[in-house]
């Protein structure tokens, strides 16, 4: 499978600018969509799964244009929306059964087996006879998976998807997203947590203000930010003045004061250890520092 996106504007009628020349290329496999709250992301999320039209450019769903083929791209299509609402009488397997009609599993018996496999994937068998409105706040994420991915999509499309949810969801969560590509199929997932893109995801982009402002692994985002994240160890007066300097991506309570990270072009006469970034440091440096030095991209 192949996403293309081509010279894409959004222009709401208000006239603020959503999003501004978006070009990208997205093939098999987990793609991650970062970008801080207002970015864009949603934006493009709706219009990839045709809910909204966009002001200029296009989109190909392997060469299929998405205005002239809206049908036929919707067929291999599945969302889990920010906003996932569902019917909160039903039980847990009526609105599955409810979302595997609407993805075009006709035959009852099909639709039933169906059914009880995606109860297991997701971990929702045992709460099967629990009506929606019942389940927890995890559990309710992963009815949102299931109904997304039980007519068998060949790209599936997440937004937002563990906002809310406690440490052990999150994990579980993205265990079933990863699960996803042993397939062949685009699982894009739009999130602001960077955790997220960082434990699942071999391509990502970054948003800013609705332009791309980097396309590539994650690893290579990392590499950008080396030599530019610092641990010290300072007292509690020390770390008053430097978080009104510095980028403080982590703060821990000590003997001596507090043990901190900072990313920053260099700390200066402050003593400090460089230490190897990972990707929440590089989003920071990135999105911070180098965005920062050219604020007339946007």
């Amino acid at each position: 499978m192949e996403i293309r996106i081509e010279n894409l504007d959004k222009i709401y009628k208000n006239g603020h600018k959503a999003l501004t020349d978006i070009n990208l290329t997205i093939e098999d496999g987990m793609f991650g969509l970062l970008g801080p709250n207002g970015a864009g992301k949603s934006t493009l999320m709706r219009i990839l799964v045709t809910l909204m039209k966009p002001s200029n450019g296009r989109v190909l769903v392997n060469g299929m244009d998405l205005q002239k083929h809206r049908k036929e791209v919707r067929a291999l299509l599945g969302y889990l929306p920010q906003d996932f609402r569902f019917f909160a009488k039903y039980r847990t397997w009526e609105f599955l059964d409810y979302s595997a009609r609407l993805a075009g599993l006709k035959n009852r018996a099909q639709r039933n087996q169906a059914v009880e496999q995606m109860l297991e994937q997701v971990g929702l068998y045992e709460a099967r006879d629990r009506r929606a409105g019942r389940l927890s706040g995890g559990m309710k994420r992963r009815l949102g998976i299931a109904q997304a991915i039980i007519g068998d999509p060949k790209i599936l499309i997440v937004d937002e998807p563990t906002t809310g949810l406690d440490p052990d969801e999150r994990i579980r969560f993205r265990n079933i997203l990863s699960k996803m590509t042993e397939k062949e199929m685009i699982v894009i997932l739009s999130t602001h947590i960077v955790g997220d893109i960082s434990s699942t995801c071999r391509s990502m982009a970054l948003l800013e203000k609705g332009k791309l402002v980097f396309v590539g692994a994650p690893d290579e985002l990392i590499d950008r930010s080396k030599g530019h994240v610092f641990q010290m160890t300072v007292s509690t007066k020390e770390f008053e003045e430097i978080k009104e300097k510095y980028n403080v991506i982590s703060t821990i309570p000590s003997v001596e004061g507090w043990d901190i990270q900072v990313v920053a072009e260099d700390t200066g006469d402050l003593p400090s250890t460089l230490i190897e970034p990972n990707l929440e440091h590089a989003y920071v440096y990135f999105m911070e520092l180098l965005l920062n030095k050219n604020k007339e991209l946007f």
